[in-house]
C-alpha cells in the first residue's frame, strides 16, 4: 500500500476531489480536520497550545478559540510555524495509526500545507489541485463569509501553486465539477496500476 498526497492551495477545492476519491473506494485521511480535532481533544497539545499562545487561546468551554489563534499565526510566519510544530507531529502518529488499520492498494492524505509542513516525503506520489487565484479567493469568501485582505493573507502563508505544480506528480484542475470527477477517475487508474506493478 502506497501514500498518495493531495494537496493545493486555501479555495482550490482539495475537499471535493478527496471526495470524488472517496466515492471511488479510495480511503481518505484529511489532515487538517485530524489537527483540528487534536487540538480540541488531546490534552498533551492542548497544553502545548496554552503554554505557547496563553490561556485564551482556549474558549470557557475547552474548544480551541480559532479566531484568537488565526488572528496570531496568519499575521506572523514564525508563529505559525511555531503553532505546526505542535501539531504536525500528533497527526503523523494520528496517520501512522489510521493507514495501518487500512485494506485499500493506495491511501489518500490531504493536507493543505503538505509542502509546506515538510510531510509530502513521506508520501509516494503527490497529486495538486489547481485553480485561477480569483476563482479559488471568490469560493473562500462565499465558503467562510471572510474579508478578502484574510484570504490573501492566508494564501501568503502557502506555498505558490506554480511551486506546487512542480513538485507534482498529477495535476487536477478544478473549475467544473463534472470535468474534475473525470480528471479524479483518469488518475486513480494510473495510481491503481502503480499499485499493481509495485
Amino acid at each position: 500500500m502506497f501514500v498518495v498526497g493531495l494537496t493545493g492551495g486555501i479555495g482550490s477545492g482539495k475537499s471535493t476531489v478527496a471526495k470524488f476519491f472517496e466515492e471511488m473506494g479510495v480511503p481518505v485521511f484529511i489532515a487538517d480536520a485530524e489537527g483540528k480535532k487534536l487540538m480540541a481533544n488531546n490534552e498533551s497539545v492542548k497544553e502545548a497550545v496554552k503554554s505557547f499562545l496563553g490561556n485564551e487561546a482556549y474558549q470557557a468551554d475547552g474548544k480551541p478559540n480559532t479566531a484568537y489563534i488565526a488572528g496570531i499565526v496568519f499575521k506572523d510566519k514564525n508563529k505559525l510555524q511555531q503553532l505546526n510544530s505542535i501539531i504536525h507531529p500528533a497527526v503523523a502518529t494520528s496517520f501512522k495509526s489510521w493507514k495501518e488499520q487500512q485494506t485499500a492498494p493506495y491511501v489518500l492524505k490531504e493536507a493543505a500545507i503538505l509542502f509546506e509542513s515538510g510531510s509530502f516525503k513521506d508520501c509516494d506520489y503527490i497529486v495538486t489541485v489547481s485553480a485561477p487565484e480569483k476563482l479559488r479567493i471568490e469560493r473562500v469568501l462565499t465558503r467562510d463569509n471572510t474579508a478578502k485582505e484574510a484570504v490573501e493573507e492566508r494564501m501568503k502563508n502557502q506555498w505558490p501553486e506554480e511551486e506546487k505544480i512542480k513538485q507534482s506528480d498529477y495535476v487536477i484542475q478544478n473549475i467544473n465539477l463534472e470535468t474534475t470527477r473525470e480528471l479524479v477517475g483518469k488518475v486513480h487508474s494510473l495510481l491503481l496500476k502503480k499499485s499493481i506493478s509495485t
